[in-house]
């Protein structure tokens, strides 16, 4: 079984920035792709970021060149930075790992972006 903890969410001023994180105590963590996704209320779940166990990075339109996706494989946890801040990216935000046949999710963390 693996367990994702995300932690940083919170509420924001529109343009501002947040530092989402997510860990984990299982090493298989440094060889395997890692992600973030977000759901909005009433809509279906959007990735955001991928990184490869190499680093390569992926980004979605909506949020590409305000945030940057990476990861520490010495402490096994996943960052995403998010800056310039929209009320649209209010969402819960989720990390994922991708082992073979299985995606695992953490419980995700609220991002709420508002003046």
């Amino acid at each position: 079984q693996v367990q994702l903890v995300e932690s940083g969410g919170g509420l924001v001023q529109p343009g501002g920035s947040l530092r989402l994180s997510c860990a984990t105590s299982r090493t298989i963590f440094r060889i395997v792709g890692m992600g973030w996704s977000r759901q909005a209320p009433g809509k279906q779940r959007e990735l955001v970021a991928t990184i490869t166990s190499g680093g390569r990075t992926t980004y979605a339109d909506s949020v590409k060149g305000r945030a940057t996706i990476s990861r520490d494989n010495v402490k096994n946890t996943l960052f995403l930075q998010m800056n310039s801040l929209k009320p649209e990216d209010t969402a819960v935000y989720y990390c994922n790992m991708e082992v073979p046949g299985t995606t695992y999710w953490g419980q995700g963390t609220q991002v709420t972006v508002s003046s």
